[in-house]
């Protein structure tokens, strides 16, 4: 009988599968989720961009299944992240807006949330997150630590992330200060964030696999986010003088905002803003490339979305480039635009290469997906599994309706169907007193772009959908703008 502790560990080990005994145990698949920051439904090549490629995110496409119909959490990035990492729609979910906290860091997730990580945790996987965070300081009920991750790196602080050279990083609880993007060297001459990450990011995969454990790795990376610069390399070389541009005059070395929420100036933002979406493809490519030469490609999830629709800051013109694609709407807003994203997905054997969906799902759809994955009965809070849609099989249970809020912005949005309803200045009084909130009432099917506002004619569906706000709005008094609460 051959000596099963003298047997190569590999790929299978990587995957979770048992060194006890001889016999085989069911293979974990790992898990790579990689979240843009502000990427736009058009900017992909596989969703009709045509002034610059993406062809390792188009390849990922290829090889899995692409989604038509993928909602964000909602149109900003904290409360989207909570609704994703914690299974639920923004009228339930902890996290309601982008609400700071002093010194550094954003209102945070309480003790009591449940999330992907800890899901992932339980079943004896690995768990890291590489980028930006957003959703509670250093030592607080929301540190990523207390989420259930086990490895940080990156951003605490998505303010502070708003510029690709910062002073500091964090390494779990350990503030890495980076020495070379000190204010008295030239800004863009030092260490850009991205790649910095970027390195951790591939590095746990090399460190999970060594374990032989299966992992979780979450990689919410700040680009295409404002600030629009890159390192001076071959990528923006290839852009720089092919687009008309509208010089950007920002936040610049010597000003108050600099490196604690302002955009640097920018001669160049329509081509920096090619290469960054240039850059983060090549990422993806060297993510792909790390899973293949370690073996554990065939048997790892790859999920590629963005947090929300594009922005319109720091000199970006997502108008230019199409970003929004057909849909109405930017970030922060809760038309289409906004919360419509791209959403692809591979797992080689499982999701059939090139396939499509327009199936409607949410970011509150992934937990209860990914706990039947690793063979997690726990009910979820508001989503529902898509594992069905993903293998191709029948059972494939569907959303009646779907929620969003944006508090800072005093919205709402609900949908039935093809019927959406937008609720926007709640709390909003008049020259007269009374209230000036207003209801927009689509047709998605009739009118994907949200031009043709027909409230008017259909009261009883405005009616319906009135019904779905009140009912799935539960208050959270620590954002007390909304709804004027």
């Amino acid at each position: 009988m051959k000596n099963c502790n003298l047997m190569k560990i590999g790929a299978a080990l990587a995957a979770g599968s048992a060194l006890g005994g001889c016999a085989k145990e069911p293979q974990r698949p790992n898990v790579v989720f990689i979240l843009a920051d502000d990427l736009g439904w058009g900017d992909l090549g596989c969703y009709g961009q045509e002034l610059f490629s993406t062809p390792n995110i188009d390849a990922l496409a290829q090889g899995g299944m692409l989604f038509t119909q993928a909602y964000a959490g909602t149109t900003v990035s904290a409360p989207s992240r909570s609704c994703l990492l914690t299974g639920m729609h923004s009228g339930h979910t902890f996290i309601r807006g982008n609400l700071r906290v002093p010194p550094e860091g954003q209102f945070p997730l309480p003790d009591s949330a449940r999330t992907i990580f800890h899901d992932f945790k339980s079943e004896g996987y690995m768990t890291g997150a590489f980028g930006k965070w957003g959703l509670g300081p250093v030592a607080s009920t929301g540190d990523p630590a207390a989420q259930g991750v086990d490895k940080f790196y990156g951003y605490n602080c998505q303010t502070l992330a708003h510029s690709y050279y910062p002073d500091h990083l964090w390494d779990n609880s350990e503030k890495v200060v980076l020495a070379d993007n000190v204010d008295s060297i030239p800004y863009g001459q030092g260490t850009y964030s991205a790649d910095l990450i970027q390195e951790k990011a591939l590095e746990f995969i090399e460190e999970a696999v060594k374990a032989g454990k299966p992992f979780f790795e979450w990689v919410p990376t700040t680009i295409p986010h404002a600030e629009l610069i890159v390192p001076e390399d071959s990528i923006i070389q290839a852009y720089r003088g092919r687009f008309p541009e509208n010089p950007f005059d920002g936040i610049d070395q010597g000003e108050p905002r600099f490196r604690t929420g302002g955009y640097c100036s920018q001669e160049y933002p329509r081509a920096t803003f090619a290469a960054m979406v240039t850059r983060l493809d090549v990422y993806v490519g060297q993510i792909v490339a790390k899973l293949k030469e370690l073996g554990i490609y065939e048997n790892t999830i790859i999920i590629f979305a963005s947090d929300n629709g594009p922005h319109q800051e720091g000199g970006a013109d997502p108008d230019f480039f199409d970003s929004n694609g057909p849909w109405r709407g930017y970030k922060r807003d809760l038309y289409e635009g906004g919360i419509r994203v791209p959403l692809i997905i591979s797992w080689p054997g499982h999701v059939k290469a090139g396939s499509r969906s327009d199936f409607a799902c949410t970011f509150w759809d992934l937990m209860p997906t990914f706990r039947e994955i690793v063979g997690d009965n726990t009910p979820s809070p508001d989503g529902l599994s898509i594992l069905p849609t993903l293998e191709g099989r029948p059972g494939q249970e569907a959303h009646e309706t779907f929620y969003f809020e944006f508090a800072e912005r005093n919205a709402q949005a609900s949908r039935e169907g093809d019927w959406k309803l937008i609720h926007l200045g709640i709390g909003s009084v008049g020259e007269d007193g009374r209230s000036a909130d207003r209801y927009e009432l689509y047709n998605l099917a009739d009118d994907p772009g949200e031009t043709n506002d027909v409230a008017a004619r259909y009261p009883e569906i405005v009616g319906r959908l009135k019904e779905i706000m009140v009912a799935s709005h539960v208050p959270n008094h620590e954002f007390p703008l909304f709804y004027g609460e």
